[in-house]
Parts: structure tokens; sequence; C-alpha cells
């Protein structure tokens, strides 16, 4: 059996609850007189003796600050090591085998060591038994969720991303993460100007206005003259009654789309008195829609429509979303966008949270067109591969045949590959190693596979077992390389850290660079260059995970092409051993070892999966739901489907706390 590839010690990603369990030194159901114990007070005098002086802010050996968890009040100091769990769990595997304190350090007696252990424990377990969804705070609408919004509840295409300020970075590898979603006074501007700009476009397009207006109301001569005496009798809204009637039967299903809820009756009331105030101050001919299209821009710009924002109950314990809230996530998660008529249907009538109909509704709108903008979204920046949109991420001097046509080729290939190993092959497995692709043309001659005529993207069987899986495609292999060349070193950091979840640590404070004499060695090769490198002790430990693996996909140049040499005839062997020992000869033979890597890939794949569609990082917490998940996974051969109607079922996923941590908090230590 080989041995699984690189594990970071400062980070256990296998985690066991099982087994940790069985290591514990405290049974789960622990003593009443043990649950009144302040376990904080119990650790922090001990890693205070033991740890701080290698595990501090100054000086983080392993990158780890122990001390860090002990800073500031002290009421967060628990939340603190619950959150960092997995990092816990291995300190005390640590402790527990007595590498640490290390030899040279004064060695903890066995009643700290007891108590540390034990404290920990409780404190860890706690965390798990009190079944918490996690928060999910209020979040505003990325940029492809207000496009996709606006487009089906308007028609409009709206270029949000070109229209609106970019977001900030930090989101967890996702664009729908809350931390990036901020709200800033030139973005709300920008909102302003967007309603504007959507209702002129849609009230220009008579097609398009009457999908939105089904009807308008007109005042016949006779009625306005009528009207315009009466007034002068019984005050201004004299005869608004049938204005307002057929006002308000496409004003309150518009608004409640958007808003995904029905609306208030104060809402209603503001909705349909902005429509009078405008209907009355308006005299041109088209009155009625004028005040249609100024309700519309309000609503539009309502933070009922711009933020995904889900009911505080007042209860001191998680609860179930309701219907609606619940269609809610499912449709922005699989669609990035509103519900549509029979999700809202079967939130009405409330069977949303049966279980059949749930699963059904996942599936049915998986086989939905819309679900491509899953596909995209995900792939695209768990793979990192958005830069092929922004600009040339190549020297275009240096290779000028990477053009805008061959950059957007690859960009979809990848799209469609993953929206048919979603739909189709329904198998994530096939994302590591497969015998197919999608090309066209011009990507097709780029990688030199003949036999592809035309520009729609097609799917094309391989011979070349090097090139199938996402290893093999341009995109992937052009975003980990450098403007000039190719980086063994980036595309092994991001096999490590995309694929198998393992990233290396990071390299120490006194890890240099190599000198300009050892840099310039003649007819040092890139392989030559880095093996030197990695020779040194403070480089070795990072290097030696990394580079072997960026060494196996050297055939391919930093543009995604084949290449047998370097160009000055130095031919590239992609033959290397990993750090575990496993001794590949090609890209294909690499991929089979990382397709024997399932747990790992199933780790990541199930961390990726949940942050995106609950948006919010996984957590300590979260270890029971996510290795139901990752089971999911394993024993149903990575079946897509199978996996994405557990996620959708999974208790975080239908369940939230309200946004006040600290009464939950109080209410899991009791």
């Amino acid at each position: 059996m080989r041995k699984s590839i690189i594990h970071p010690k400062w980070l256990l990603l296998l985690f066991s609850i099982t087994c940790f369990l069985a290591k514990a030194e405290v049974p789960m159901d622990a003593d009443p007189e043990e649950e009144e114990i302040d376990h904080v007070k119990v650790v922090q005098p001990i890693v205070e003796k033991h740890c701080f002086s290698c595990h501090h802010d100054t000086n983080r050996s392993g990158g780890i600050s122990i001390k860090a968890f002990f800073m500031g009040l002290e009421d967060q100091f628990e939340d603190r090591i619950v959150r960092s769990g997995k990092l816990w769990m291995h300190i005390m595997d640590q402790v527990r085998s007595g590498e640490m304190p290390p030899a040279g350090e004064p060695r903890m007696t066995t009643e700290e060591q007891e108590e540390l252990l034990s404290s920990v424990n409780v404190i860890l377990t706690r965390s798990l038994n009190a079944n918490n969804p996690g928060r999910v705070v209020i979040r505003r609408l990325s940029h492809n969720e207000y496009q996709y919004s606006i487009k089906q509840l308007t028609g409009v295409d709206f270029d949000a991303k070109g229209k609106f300020p970019a977001d900030g970075s930090g989101g967890a590898g996702f664009d729908n993460f809350p931390s990036t979603l901020f709200l800033t006074p030139l973005k709300m501007e920008r909102y302003y100007d967007a309603a504007d700009e959507i209702m002129d476009k849609a009230y220009a397009s008579s097609e398009q206005w009457r999908q939105i207006v089904p009807s308008s109301y007109k005042e016949s001569i006779f009625r306005k003259m009528y009207n315009w005496v009466m007034r002068i009798f019984k005050g201004p809204e004299f005869g608004m009654d049938r204005p307002v009637k057929a006002a308000e039967d496409i004003i309150m299903p518009f608004a409640s789309n958007a808003f995904r809820r029905f609306l208030e009756p104060k809402e209603k009331e503001s909705y349909i008195n902005l429509f009078k105030e405008v209907y009355l101050g308006t005299n041109t001919g088209n009155r009625f829609d004028v005040a249609m299209m100024e309700t519309f821009k309000a609503i539009l710009i309502s933070p009922n429509f711009l933020y995904r924002f889900e009911e505080e109950q007042p209860v001191n314990h998680p609860y179930a979303l309701s219907a609606f809230e619940l269609a809610s996530r499912l449709s922005f998660f699989l669609w990035s966008s509103l519900p549509d008529k029979e999700l809202y249907e079967v939130a009405y009538r409330d069977d949303l949270h049966d279980p059949e109909v749930l699963q059904a509704q996942v599936r049915r709108m998986l086989k939905d067109p819309r679900a491509k903008r899953l596909s995209e979204s995900i792939s695209t920046q768990w793979f990192g591969i958005t830069k092929l949109k922004e600009g040339n991420p190549v020297d275009p001097e240096r290779f000028p045949e990477f053009t805008s046509e061959v950059r957007e080729a690859m960009y979809d290939e990848l799209v469609e590959y993953f929206h048919h190993v979603m739909t189709e092959s329904k198998n994530f497995l096939d994302l590591l190693d497969s015998d197919y692709t999608f090309l066209n043309e011009t990507l097709a001659n780029h990688y030199g596979i003949d036999g592809v005529v035309g520009e729609e993207m097609r799917r094309v069987s391989l011979t070349d077992r090097n090139r199938g899986g996402i290893l093999g495609m341009g995109s992937v292999l052009t975003a980990t390389s450098l403007p000039l060349r190719t980086s063994p070193v980036l595309r092994g950091k991001w096999v490590l850290e995309e694929i198998l979840g393992t990233p290396a640590p990071p390299p120490p404070p006194d890890a240099g660079e190599l000198s300009e004499e050892e840099a310039g060695a003649e007819d040092a090769s890139i392989k030559d260059l880095l093996v030197l490198h990695r020779s040194k002790a403070e480089c070795q430990s990072c290097h030696q995970k990394m580079d072997p693996i960026g060494f196996g996909l050297e055939n391919f140049d930093p543009v995604g092409r084949w290449r047998e040499s370097y160009g000055k005839g130095e031919l590239i062997v992609a033959w290397d051993t990993l750090s575990t020992g496993e001794v590949f000869r090609s890209p294909a033979e690499l991929k089979d070892i990382l397709v024997d890597k399932k747990e790992l890939f199933a780790r990541n794949l199930t961390e990726k999966l949940f942050t995106y569609a609950i948006g919010r990082r996984v957590e300590f917490k979260d270890e029971l739901f996510v290795k139901e998940l990752m089971d999911n996974l394993l024993e149903n051969n990575f079946d897509t489907e199978s996996f994405m109607v557990a996620l959708v079922s999974s208790y975080p996923f239908r369940y939230k706390v309200n946004d006040n941590a600290e009464k939950f908090r109080v209410l899991a230590k009791n």
C-alpha cells in the first residue's frame, strides 16, 4: 500500500473522531462536576510554562503561536481553541507521544500532561456535542449573483463585474464569502446608477417591459377629466383605486421575488405610496409605466434585495431555516440566482423540509442549464484560472501564440469539463484523471491534437493519458507558471493545496534564495537548481514536498503545450520520487498516485464545496458533518449527485443559529 503524500505536522487533515475519542483521557459523557471546571484556566498556565517560549508571536516555531490563543478577552479563549480544533488535536498528539515539549526543554509532569489532555479534550468534544450549525452572517449579493438575479427579474443582461468596483480578496477562495462582500459609498452609488440603467433598458424593449408589466393602466379622456375635477373637492388621491390595484398586482409579486419572501404590510404600503407619489406627480401619458419604473428602482436598491438575509428567531438554540430561506440558499448555491417559480411553490406549500422533496429539487436543479453557473463559479475559482479572463498571465513577447482566443478556449475547457463531471460522468475522480476533455479547433491546434474542426467546444477522446484531467489542462498549467517559464514549485504547491488539501508549511524566516553563483551555474537546469535549493536544511522541509510533484508536470510548457526538451536540446525526464517514496515516470503515473489519495481528495473536495455552499469556512465543530460527507464520497465512488444531495441535506445547510453567538456559547457550555 502506498503511503499518503505530505502531511504537515502543524495541520491534522485526516481527522478521525473515533480515534480521537478512543485516545481521550475522559469519556464523552463527562462527570457533571467535571463540566463545572474552567478548563481554559487549567490549560493556560501549563502551556504558558511549557509552550510559550517557542510558540509565540515573534518565534512561531512550526508556524504556530500558541500564545495567540490566550491573548485578548478571556471569554474568547475557548472559542479560539475550538476554531483551531484540528491544530489542537495535533498539539495533543505531540504532547501525548512525548515529542512536545522537545528534548532539552523542561518536561511536563504526569499530572500536567493529564490535566492538559483532559481539559483540551473536554473543550473540543463539548463543541462537537453542541450540534452547532455555525453562524452564517448577512451578506451582499456577489457580482455574479446580482447579474443573474437581475436577468431573472427583468430579462436585462447587466455586466455587474464591468460596472461595479471589484470586491476584495480573502474570501476562502470564493466570491460569495461574506468578509469580501462589504458595501462602500461608491458601491451604493453604483447600485443607484445600475437600477436606472436596468429599468431604462427594460422599458426601451417593449417585449421585456411587457414581461415585467403585463398590462399598463391608462385613463380614458373622460375619466381623466372627471378625476381632475373631483380631486379639487375630494383630495389629490381621488380616483387612484384603479391604477393602484393594477400596480399592486404587479409590484407585490416583483418585490416578493426580489426579496425571496412575502412582503410585510408596512413594506407593501411604502411601495404603493411611492407609486402613487410618482403617478400623481407625472403629467405624461405613460405615467403609469413611469411610476412603475421608479417603484422597481426602489426595490432594486433595497437591502432586502441586495443582501441575503435570514430572519433571527428569539431562541437560544439552533433552528431550521424557513422554507423560503432554504429555497434561497438552495437557488443561490446551485444557480447563483433567485429561486424559480417551482421552487417558490414548493416553499409556499412548506414541503421543502421533506427530505424526499428537497432531494427531488436538487436533482431537478442540477439538470437545469442554470446549474452551469455553479460549475463555472466553483471550478474557475477553486482551480485559480480566473486570471485568464482578467488578462494575459504570460509574457506576450515570449509567447505571442498565446492569444485571447486560446485563453478563452482554455477557460471554457475547464468549465465545460467540470460541468460534464457534475452532470454527466457524475464522478469527481474524473477531475484527476480521464481519457477525454473538451476542445474546439483553436485549443486542439494549440495542444497539437488533430481532427477537431470548428469553434464550438465539444467532448474529445484522448489517446495520450498524460493530458486527461485538470492537471493536463492549459488553464491550470498556465495559471501555475511564471510569465517566462514554468515553475515546478508553484505547480507542486498548487497540487498540494488545491487537490490534496495538504499545504506545505510556510518557509522559515531563514529560508533564503540561491546565491548568484549557484543560480548562475553553467548548464544548470531548473531541476538541478531546485535540487540544489532543497538540499539546504532550511529549505528542505517545504521543497522536498512540492518540487517532485512539479517536476512531474515539466513536460507541459508555460502555456500548456507538450514538450520533450527545454529548447537547448536538454531532454525533460518527468521522473522523480515523492517524499513518501512513491516513484513516477510521467504525468500519467503521477496522476495514478494522486487518484490513490482518495481520502485526501475527498476531504479537500468536501471542504471546498461546503465553504462555497454555506458561505463560511469549515471549522472544528463541523467535523462530524464533514466526515459524513467524506464518507458519502468514499462509499459512493465519488458520485456527484449523491454528494450534492447529501450536502444540501446536511444539518449546517438547513439550520442556523442566531448571530448573537454569545448566547449559543453559553448554551453549549451548560
